[in-house]
């Protein structure tokens, strides 16, 4: 069996094509694309002029080609197929097969050829549709090597302002001081960008949240209700996080990630003990972040 050359056999390329829909037309008839690989009815026409009444027997050896077609090109290899085709004896000895495969998705033609086989017995019907299947195999498997990869949905998460626990001999239970809100919004930004930079991760603004733990800023000690205000937001994650001042040079950061749906917790981290300014808080922080969150999951 063989392809044909664009001069072979041209008056058979022809009568073929005046028995197949046009692809165009195939794809546009189709209202909703199909599930996976259709493959249609193959014509059949013998103009070989043999004295013979042969139409029972090339019925049941279309029958069977069409079963085994069927058969060996898995419907659930790719969605929105279309296979059509028609089979043309000339003589004797000589049948030619046109099959082409439409995605009916894009109204794309992904494959349109002409198949010669020789003989009209079971046996060259076996070998001619075992061909045409592998042919046809080959290019849905090209076809889905080239279908871009979705990317996968980011996940929304919304990262709450960063809290203090003054532990040091000069803490305070009272408001926190400006340069320590200021140190203290430098982390929540640093986290937050990290996470819109990552390629993962989209963070919801959480400031709209209306809650008295997000007031006093002690969502740390609130037993979850961050999850739900994170759900409120749309967001499927929420964190929390917290710098502990234990004295003026050494500090300690820990977060937490919860499921919103669940309230489960997801990840979390402690930096354990660190020596530095109050400056170094968001460097400190984003590094826990990056090291015990982005660079443990895997990249997708």
């Amino acid at each position: 069996m063989y392809r044909s050359g664009s001069a072979l056999h041209a008056l058979s390329l022809t009568f073929l094509l005046t028995l197949l829909p046009g692809p165009g037309l195939a794809a546009a008839d189709t209202a909703t694309p199909p599930a996976g690989v259709t493959i249609d009815d193959f014509s059949y026409v013998d103009t070989s002029g043999e004295v013979t009444d042969q139409v029972a027997r090339h019925q049941g050896q279309l029958k069977a080609f069409m079963t085994a077609l069927r058969r060996d090109v898995p419907a659930e290899c790719c969605s929105g197929i279309r296979v059509i085709g028609g089979i043309h004896k000339t003589s004797t000895l000589v049948q030619w097969a046109k099959v082409t495969v439409i995605d009916v998705n894009t109204n794309r033609v992904l494959s349109d050829k002409l198949y010669t086989f020789r003989g009209d017995n079971d046996q060259a019907w076996d070998h001619a549709e075992a061909f045409i299947s592998e042919d046809v195999r080959a290019v849905l498997a090209a076809s889905t090597a080239a279908m871009p990869v979705a990317a996968p949905a980011l996940i929304r998460i919304a990262v709450f302002d960063f809290e203090l626990e003054d532990m040091s001999a000069a803490g305070s239970t009272g408001s926190v001081a400006a340069p320590d809100a200021g140190y203290l919004a430098d982390v929540t930004k640093g986290v937050r960008e990290l996470f819109a930079q990552s390629g993962r991760y989209r963070v919801i603004e959480a400031d709209g949240a209306n809650a008295d733990a997000v007031k006093r800023h002690d969502l740390r000690d609130c037993d979850g209700c961050d999850a739900g205000l994170a759900k409120g937001l749309g967001a499927d994650a929420s964190l929390v996080g917290v710098v502990r001042r234990v004295s003026r040079t050494e500090y300690v950061v820990r977060f937490q990630i919860r499921d919103s749906r669940t309230g489960a917790i997801v990840s979390k981290g402690d930096s354990g003990l660190r020596m530095g300014a109050n400056y170094s808080w968001s460097r400190g922080a984003v590094r826990l972040v990056r090291d015990r969150v982005l660079d443990s999951q895997p990249q997708q």
